[in-house]
């Protein structure tokens, strides 16, 4: 699978900035739009209107993970991670880390299964809780290189949180030693590069799995 054009935006107008990509000589056949809030039915008009078929995967649409046989607890970029590791590695035991805000550890079986996953701080969450729910400790940013053993307060701070995360991830490998591991998100090649055991990075996996979403549609 090949993406084409991929854009990121940070600020709050979101919808405003989706709308931006649409010229006359490029709109979308399939448009599959995955949001963690639910999309206006105002916006839902406007985006009926620039393509053929309108995909929507949010709270008021819960239908698709129904048919993936996907809980319908899971938020949709975890979902479309999941499906596209089901593409990716099919046949094959998956543990699919996620690191963003957020690090996400899901599991698959090895027929593609979905056996549950967990959720804990990310990186830079955890060096920000650090700071904020404590009277002395500085906001410390992701060091180029963590040492294993701190020797003031900032080197303690990088050392006990990369090294947390490195046992966490080392802690999974443990509980499933026969899973294909996958990292993706924003952080994965940072860990990724601490790994001495083999792993695969798919840093577009969320892309990757929507596209495939948009291909069932075009296949029906």
């Amino acid at each position: 699978m090949t993406l084409g054009k991929t854009f990121r935006y940070q600020g709050e107008k979101m919808m405003d900035f989706v709308f931006t990509l649409f010229t006359p000589k490029e709109k979308p056949d399939i448009l599959v739009i995955a949001s963690t809030f639910a999309i206006t039915p105002e916006d839902e008009e406007r985006l009926r209107a620039q393509c053929r078929k309108l995909v929507l995967l949010d709270s008021a649409h819960p239908d698709l993970l129904q048919k993936t046989g996907l809980p319908k607890y899971l938020s949709y970029d975890r979902a479309a991670s999941i499906l596209a590791v089901r593409y990716l590695f099919r046949g094959k035991g998956c543990t699919i880390m996620d690191f963003g805000t957020t690090l996400t550890v899901d599991l698959l079986s090895a027929d593609g299964q979905f056996l549950g996953g967990n959720i804990s701080p990310g990186c830079r969450t955890r060096f920000k809780s650090l700071n904020r729910y404590s009277r002395r400790l500085p906001l410390v940013n992701t060091p180029d290189e963590a040492p294993e053993t701190g020797t003031s307060i900032p080197s303690s701070i990088e050392a006990g949180v990369i090294s947390g995360i490195l046992f966490e991830i080392q802690g999974y490998q443990n509980l499933h030693p026969d899973n294909i591991v996958v990292f993706t998100g924003g952080d994965a090649n940072y860990f990724a590069k601490r790994m001495k055991s083999s792993i695969f990075v798919v840093c577009n996996l969320v892309l990757m799995g929507l596209a495939l979403i948009a291909d069932r549609y075009v296949e029906e």
